[in-house]
């Protein structure tokens, strides 16, 4: 309802321990990444099918966020926790909100404004946590990593964030993105280049903070750069659920 913050707790985390580590990244982070090999494909398409008919590892992930926060303050761990907890949040969410097919108009703002979870033993919601903690550190490439679960997302990795691998991962995924011939689509014939929202989205993140144009950043992750006078236009956010298990499209 609309009305009311829909919270949502792992409830079903009991038969599944998460233990805690003493130092380094914490235990949750290896507990992710089987859950992202075992139900993402190569595709980064997810099997919330499968997860949720066996829900106890990602809902065990999703209550070591809610209990328990960084062990470091390094912007290196900061990135990586954050990041591995809004998808494993996101990825439970559509979960539980069983799986729908798209995220309609109203079906964002409930997913995002309106869903609360616990992060760190606050609760928040993914918008709140993405706009007031994640985009505040200032790295744009977060756009690259972060995943809400829809095909308009970057790729889903089938391997957590790490601490010591995440200026790399960073790096990859930025290169990934601005290369794919899905998010960046150069038009030749009309002397254009249709890029991601994701740009349009979050452009205070891009420019002129990190470079002059949008343009002027995507061609820095290309090894084959866009002309420089051509047109940049945007083509619309695909928000159908990128789920292995549905047929559309």
């Amino acid at each position: 309802m609309m009305g009311r913050r829909m919270v949502l707790t792992a409830a079903l985390a009991a038969p599944v321990r998460v233990q805690a580590q003493i130092a380094g990244d914490p235990a949750w982070f290896d507990a992710f990444e089987a859950v992202l090999r075992r139900h993402v494909d190569a595709r980064g398409r997810v099997d919330f099918a499968g997860i949720a008919t066996a829900p106890q590892p990602l809902a065990a992930v999703v209550a070591a966020i809610g209990e328990t926060g960084p062990t470091s303050d390094s912007q290196a761990h900061l990135l990586a926790w954050r990041i591995n907890a809004y998808n494993a949040l996101a990825m439970y969410g559509i979960v539980q909100r069983g799986i729908p097919q798209s995220l309609t108009f109203l079906g964002r703002y409930g997913f995002f404004v309106n869903t609360g979870f616990r992060v760190a033993g606050r609760e928040t919601s993914l918008k709140s946590f993405e706009d007031d903690v994640i985009r505040k550190m200032g790295e744009e490439r977060i756009h690259f990593a972060l995943n809400c679960m829809v095909r308009g997302c970057p790729r889903l990795p089938r391997e957590a964030f790490r601490t010591a691998q995440i200026e790399a991962q960073l790096a990859a995924a930025a290169r990934e993105f601005c290369e794919s011939g899905y998010h960046v689509r150069p038009a030749p014939d009309r002397r254009a280049v249709f890029v991601s929202q994701i740009f349009q989205f979050f452009t205070e993140d891009f420019v002129p903070a990190k470079a002059p144009t949008i343009l002027a950043y995507v061609n820095r992750w290309r090894r084959d750069p866009v002309p420089a006078d051509w047109t940049l236009r945007y083509f619309d956010y695909d928000w159908t659920i990128n789920s292995q298990n549905l047929d559309v499209g």
